[in-house]
């Protein structure tokens, strides 16, 4: 079982500064990946450049002009969250390229499964707009590029991290090759995906979200996998199953009011490889999102590549959450009536 990651130093050249989404991120995983001894035991897959033709399977070719620009010109504030780096647009061009890569190693048999180790994230990057520390939606053009090349008639994008994607969303709000399906914190940013989006036209249907409470931890998310997201998955029927795998609903994560575990993570991460190999040959492919604790992002990314690699021994260093962290008074909330919701408008038994 051959497991593959990309990774490349240009992605370290998206100088962001003190912002949460920093070169630090990376280097903390791939420390981490070295210091436990795991990164021997994965395949490398080099990532290249994706062309302008690739990122405008989604972005506008005015957009894409205007983010090589602002490098050229020295970076800059895209929005009140997002920054530029002179070296950011040859980072962002990478780290599409780097998901394609992921995405054609897994579905030309180069690897089983696949990790895109890179930075800047995508999922809130719209067609003409950079918002939430993302310039390109990487998922989305590797999507777009696997429907084109492999000439997919269906595929699923599955995004569990604590923020809504909607910038994925709106790329396959009408398309029903694409099931987009989302966890996320509600109410948080950017205030989509509420549980009435379920995609337009012939794509009705198609979009899947599940916004759930703050102080939603392990217990939670395995719920909402188990009762919706592989029912849904199993009768859509996937021929590739791509992953937004943002670890920022773990509980030390200081912008969200998640309580998931690293070994809530690794449960979620094995859920999803059960579907790929049941449904789609095992076609599997992640690409980091958020998630901002180094530490807790490192070992939930370590704990990933173990459910993918089949070990069963997962190193969980933080543990559960104290009762009343972040939350006083904290109870667990009742997600009962937004599940038999989501279930009824998506006609699940």
């Amino acid at each position: 079982m051959k497991v593959g990651y990309v990774y490349h130093p240009i992605y370290l050249k998206h100088d962001t500064g003190g912002h949460p989404e920093n070169a630090r991120r990376l280097e903390a995983i791939i420390s981490h990946l070295e210091q436990t001894g795991l990164k021997p035991k994965l395949s490398p897959i080099e990532p290249r450049v994706a062309t302008t033709e690739e990122i405008s399977l989604v972005h506008r070719k005015q957009y894409i002009s205007y983010i090589r620009e602002m490098a050229e010109n020295g970076g800059g504030w895209l929005d009140v969250d997002t920054i530029m780096s002179p070296d950011s647009y040859d980072a962002a061009l990478y780290a599409a390229g780097g998901v394609i890569r992921a995405t054609e190693a897994v579905m030309d048999g180069e690897v089983s499964s696949a990790f895109a180790l890179v930075r800047p994230p995508g999922h809130h990057a719209t067609a003409t707009q950079a918002e939430g520390f993302c310039l390109f939606n990487n998922i989305a053009i590797a999507a777009k590029y696997a429907l084109n090349k492999y000439k997919l008639p269906r595929l699923a994008i599955i995004d569990f991290d604590v923020h809504h994607g909607n910038g994925t969303q709106d790329t396959f709000y009408d398309d029903p090759r694409v099931l987009y399906i989302s966890t996320h914190q509600s109410p948080l940013y950017p205030g989509t995906g509420g549980i009435e989006e379920t995609g337009s036209g012939d794509g009705k249907g198609a979009t899947v979200n599940i916004p759930l409470s703050p102080g939603s931890g392990d217990a939670e998310y395995l719920a909402v996998f188990d009762q919706i997201i592989v029912p849904i998955a199993r009768r859509f029927s996937p021929q590739l199953i791509l992953v937004s795998a943002g670890y920022d609903a773990h509980w030390s994560d200081g912008l969200a009011l998640m309580r998931v575990s690293v070994t809530g993570f690794a449960r979620m991460v094995g859920i999803i490889k059960g579907l790929a190999d049941e449904l789609c040959g095992g076609h599997l492919a992640f690409t980091l999102e958020g998630g901002y604790p180094l530490d807790a992002l490192a070992a939930s990314v370590k704990a990933t590549f173990d459910v993918l690699l089949g070990n069963t021994d997962i190193d969980d260093p933080l543990g559960q959450p104290q009762p009343g962290f972040k939350m006083r008074g904290f109870t667990p909330p009742d997600i009962s009536s937004l599940v038999e919701s989501v279930k009824r408008i998506h006609n699940l038994p």
